[in-house]
């Protein structure tokens, strides 16, 4: 792709924000064309950046087996967090701020130094990492009715929206994020149900993942970001009217209103 058609795609993707979902980008984004792609996301990042918004940590997505089935792919990938993205334990969110939301919890990481290694590992995220805590993330589309491939996520950064984090940092020292439950609730009623081991096998390998997949890219994860490692369980569509609540094993619970 020229430069010009990856900034058309880019403002395209800006654009349906406000304007509503926009249909696939297949006539500019071949389905497994992660290098367009990722392009497509960083031109967009450059312009939230230049705009005001800060980068405070990194997400993962597609860390499920069975999703990375359904899009043909064989990794997971990755966007940004923006400081704005952020509700805090217990808020709300107004359904007028997201086009077709769904939500997953997760695990996420807050790092206490710098983790730039190109190969790095599961031991280099354990000393790497201050603290961790139970998180939700509130995922949205730009392409309509979900019809994404591998390219149009990662173009969408990553189908990223919203997330909330807990407020109680736990040391990693004694948790087993690998085998910690999850239950994920609407109004009371369970919606979803999860364990660390369906992100990536463990979330500290999606981390390492994550870590040496940015550093090879020359934009290495920072002391102070906070990391979302993956689902832990099925997404859930938001209705507006309801209570979001998570807990997750070890970690506690965070949770907001949609309404």
């Amino acid at each position: 792709m020229t430069y010009e058609a990856l900034q058309a795609a880019a403002r395209r993707l800006r654009d349906a924000y406000a304007g509503g979902p926009i249909p696939p980008m297949r006539d500019v984004l071949a389905p497994d064309d992660a290098d367009a792609a990722y392009a497509v996301q960083q031109i967009n990042t450059r312009h939230w950046v230049t705009q005001g918004r800060r980068i405070i940590g990194r997400k993962i997505g597609l860390t499920a087996a069975s999703v990375q089935r359904q899009l043909g792919v064989d990794q997971p990938d990755f966007g940004v967090l923006f400081a704005d993205m952020q509700i805090a334990d217990g808020g709300t969110l107004a359904p007028v701020r997201l086009l077709q939301g769904k939500v997953e919890a997760e695990v996420a990481l807050v790092l206490g130094r710098d983790l730039n290694h190109r190969h790095a590992s599961f031991v280099d995220v354990l000393g790497a990492t201050a603290c961790a805590l139970p998180a939700l993330e509130v995922v949205d589309s730009r392409i309509a009715d979900w019809k994404i491939t591998f390219s149009d996520t990662v173009a969408d950064n990553a189908s990223s929206a919203y997330f909330v984090l807990g407020r109680e940092p736990r040391a990693l020292t004694g948790l087993d994020l690998r085998a910690c439950g999850m239950v994920l609730e609407v109004n009371g009623s369970v919606a979803s149900v999860g364990a660390g081991a369906a992100c990536l096998g463990h979330p500290l390998e999606a981390a390492a993942w994550l870590a040496s997949t940015l550093a090879r890219r020359d934009e290495p994860l920072r002391a102070g970001d906070v990391v979302l490692t993956g689902a832990l369980g099925p997404m859930v569509a938001l209705e507006p009217g309801t209570e979001i609540r998570a807990t997750i094993g070890g970690l506690g619970s965070v949770g907001f209103s949609f309404r």
